[in-house]
Parts: structure tokens; C-alpha cells; sequence
């Protein structure tokens, strides 16, 4: 992707107006909504928590001069006027976090964007399309299932009906959540979901150890796993652990357990190609210590960037449930899909010289290009407009946990990358 010498210039001083220490007291200030004593975050998505952070981050984009929208699924844009009405360049991510989450896991990529929002007004900038930073709702997922709800909505209206419907733990319907959400901010007009995008860039920690492993503070992400949700289901006959004799038993722990261990096996046979297996939900009914089990239900997650890989595993997952050979009955279902996302090459050239750049600045050397073994709303966004992603190191690559964190240098190297990466594509 080529650019003029005036795009370059403004680009290059957008990078070098980011202010390392405004990023720093931006983020404590949001972590503080649903901070622990442990460094943790607790703010699920819509929580009362949670929308007081949002109105924490409407009244700091106002701050600097942005306008703020929201939609029919509470995403929230803060738009910074371009000198034409053209498509936006959209950025972002979301402030939602897990039960027990870190500061950085996707909060970082809204207040990254508002950074670059902030340096483009210290340094006199106008772009020729407007600038929009967006906080997602419920990527994460943890209280009203899907995750990635407010990034999917956005790009398939249609999938908010269903959305709606999901309850959570405590029988709050998401709906119901939704509602009570844009009730509280009368103040913020409400927008069109679909609306066309010119571009969107992410930015997010890694969430793994690639980049802390090869020392590198950048990182261009060159799409994110394909994935593959199962639900398995065992079933057998319940009977007395002490009277019924082991060859006569028809027990469901005993076929679940041999079909996991096959699946195991499967997973490291496929090493070489970095397929990731995890069975991560069981149910055993009537889960007594001494009843022999009649039911296992257990799910599996199984990712791989090479979508060929995943199709022989669904094969071989048929071949494995249909010829056990036990007393009981084996089935299983899809319960979600999703083929590998692959970011355009041009929006991935961008983003490697808007990295290099930074990198070599701080003498940190060349980024990495690497693909996301996480689900992100890019994921989304792919399907709706030209899309990218930018990730930082996580250290010991932890994430989804209190202990989550990343040097302030390479959170900062970050913004950077991003604010070059935005005004490019906004002065186009």
C-alpha cells in the first residue's frame, strides 16, 4: 500500500504525538470501574459496573471533542469529524471483561483508540475521513452467551432477535439488560447498526507467549483460527456401583473417557500443523459416587488456522462416535462454526510498516506476523469492510486472569502503531 509523502508526514507525527503517560492514567482510570485487590478486573458486560464505565469513557471522548453514538445493541462510537462525511476508519475494541479478568484484555483497544484520538488533537491533525473508536458489547461472552454479540449485531442486524433472548445465571434476560442499558443514556443518540465502514483496525494484547517468546513488542496478525464447538452426548444405564458386575455395566464415564482419550491422541498427531483440542465442559448424571454414570455430556473446542485440518477431525469424530462398541448410545452435534479469518494483505502491509516503524524507534526490532488463536470482533468485522490487527505481548502469555499484563513501553509501541496505521487510512 503506497502513500503520499503528506500522508506519510501526517501518519509518522501522529505516531510520535502518542503520550505514553495519558495511556498509563487512561487505563488505570477504567480499570478502577470493577477493580480487586488483586489487580484483577471484575465488569461484565451491562452490569450497573459496566455501565458506569461506560459512562466514564463517553464523557472522556467528549473530552476530546468527540461525538458519541450508540446502537440498538449498546456498542458505543465516539466519531472525530474528518474533513469530508466519507466512510470511516473505525478502531476499538471492547470493555467488557471476564468474571475475574485483567485491565488490558480488550479495554486496551478502546482507550488506544481515544490515545490516538488524543494525539491527533496535540499535534494539529485533520484527516480527510472521520475517525471512530468503538466499544463493543459482550465480547466476551461470560454473561449472556454468544460472545462477540455487539461486533456480530453491528455487521448482521437480523442476529440481534435471537441475542435478545439469552438469559443469564441469575434469569436477567439480555434483552431486558439491553434496554435498561440505552435507558441510561438518554444523552447519546442513537445510530444505524450496518453502517458502512472504510476500514477497522484492532488492537489487542496477544493473550499467548508467541511475541513474549521471540522478544519482539509487536506483533501483525495475519488472521484468526477457524473453530469447530461439539457437544457430546454418552449414554448408558445408571445401576449400583457395588452389585452390577463390570462386564455387564453399560457405563458412560467409561465410552466418554476412551473417546477422549482417541481425541487426545488425534490432537497430537496433528502437532505439526498447531491444532489446538480442548474438551472443557463435562455434565455426568446422576454424578453420585456410587452410581455408575448413564449420561457424560462433555463439549469440545477444536481450532486450527488450516480449516483441511479441521475437516479431517469432524471425520474422524463421526468414525469414532458411530463404531465405539459398547452397550449405550453415542451422539453428536455442531454447536458452532466458523472458518479461518484471513485480513487482507495490503491491510497487513500497512501494518508492518506502521510497526516497523515504531519498533526500530525504540531499537525493538522487526514485528512478528503471527495469527490469533483467540476469537476477536475483527473476526466480525472481516465480513463487513477491510480489517486488521495489531498485538502487543502478554507476559507469560496470560490472560483472562488478574495476572494479566504487559510492559507500559510495548502497550505504548502499540498506540503507535496504531495511531500510523489509522491516519493512513483515514487520509485516503
Amino acid at each position: 500500500m503506497n502513500a503520499s509523502n503528506t500522508t506519510d508526514s501526517a501518519a509518522e507525527r501522529a505516531q510520535d504525538f502518542v503520550n505514553n503517560a495519558r495511556l498509563q492514567s487512561s487505563i488505570a482510570a477504567l480499570a478502577a470501574f470493577g477493580g480487586r485487590d488483586d489487580g484483577g478486573v471484575s465488569r461484565e458486560t451491562l452490569t450497573p459496573i459496566d455501565l458506569a464505565a461506560r459512562r466514564h469513557l463517553i464523557d472522556y471522548a467528549r473530552s476530546l471533542g468527540c461525538e458519541v453514538m450508540i446502537d440498538d445493541c449498546a456498542n458505543l462510537f465516539f466519531r472525530r469529524s474528518g474533513k469530508t462525511e466519507q466512510s470511516p476508519v473505525l478502531t476499538g475494541s471492547h470493555a467488557d471483561t471476564q468474571p475475574i479478568g485483567g485491565k488490558l484484555d480488550g479495554a486496551y483497544g478502546v482507550l488506544a483508540g481515544l490515545e490516538v484520538i488524543a494525539a491527533l488533537n496535540d499535534a494539529g491533525i485533520s484527516t480527510i475521513r472521520p475517525i471512530e473508536v468503538v466499544a463493543w458489547t459482550n465480547e466476551e461472552g461470560s454473561r449472556f452467551g454468544p460472545g462477540t454479540m455487539g461486533s456480530s449485531a453491528f455487521v448482521t442486524p437480523s442476529l440481534l432477535t435471537s441475542y435478545r433472548q439469552s438469559v443469564d445465571k441469575d434469569g436477567i434476560v439480555m434483552g431486558d439488560a439491553l434496554d435498561a442499558a440505552l435507558k441510561e443514556v438518554p444523552d447519546v443518540p442513537r445510530r444505524a447498526m450496518a453502517e458502512p465502514m472504510d476500514a477497522y483496525v484492532e488492537l489487542h494484547i496477544e493473550q499467548g507467549p508467541v511475541l513474549e517468546r521471540a522478544n519482539a513488542a509487536l506483533g501483525v496478525v495475519t488472521g484468526i483460527q477457524s473453530v469447530l464447538w461439539y457437544r457430546v452426548v454418552c449414554t448408558g444405564m445408571a445401576a449400583h456401583a457395588g452389585t452390577t458386575p463390570m462386564n455387564e455395566r453399560s457405563d458412560a464415564m467409561a465410552a466418554a473417557v476412551a473417546i477422549a482419550s482417541q481425541l487426545y491422541a488425534r490432537a497430537e498427531q496433528e502437532a505439526a500443523s498447531n491444532m489446538r483440542l480442548t474438551l472443557g465442559r463435562w455434565h455426568v448424571s446422576p454424578n453420585s459416587i456410587n452410581t455408575i454414570p448413564g449420561e457424560v455430556e462433555f463439549t469440545i473446542d477444536v481450532r486450527c488456522v488450516d480449516a483441511s485440518v479441521l475437516v479431517r477431525f469432524e471425520r474422524f469424530l463421526q468414525d469414532l462416535t458411530t463404531q465405539h462398541a459398547w452397550r449405550g448410545r453415542i451422539v453428536f452435534e455442531t454447536l458452532f462454526r466458523r472458518e479461518p479469518t484471513i485480513f487482507p494483505q495490503d491491510m497487513r502491509d500497512l501494518i508492518d510498516i506502521a510497526c516497523t516503524r515504531a519498533t526500530q524507534a525504540a531499537q525493538r526490532g522487526l514485528p512478528q506476523h503471527l495469527t490469533s488463536g483467540a476469537f476477536h470482533d475483527a473476526m466480525y468485522l472481516a465480513d463487513h469492510c477491510p480489517t486488521g490487527m495489531i498485538f502487543v505481548p502478554s507476559k507469560d502469555g496470560i490472560s483472562h486472569n488478574a495476572a494479566e499484563e504487559t510492559a507500559p513501553a510495548d502497550l505504548t509501541l502499540g498506540v503507535q502503531a496504531l495511531a500510523y496505521t489509522i491516519v493512513e487510512l483515514a487520509n485516503r
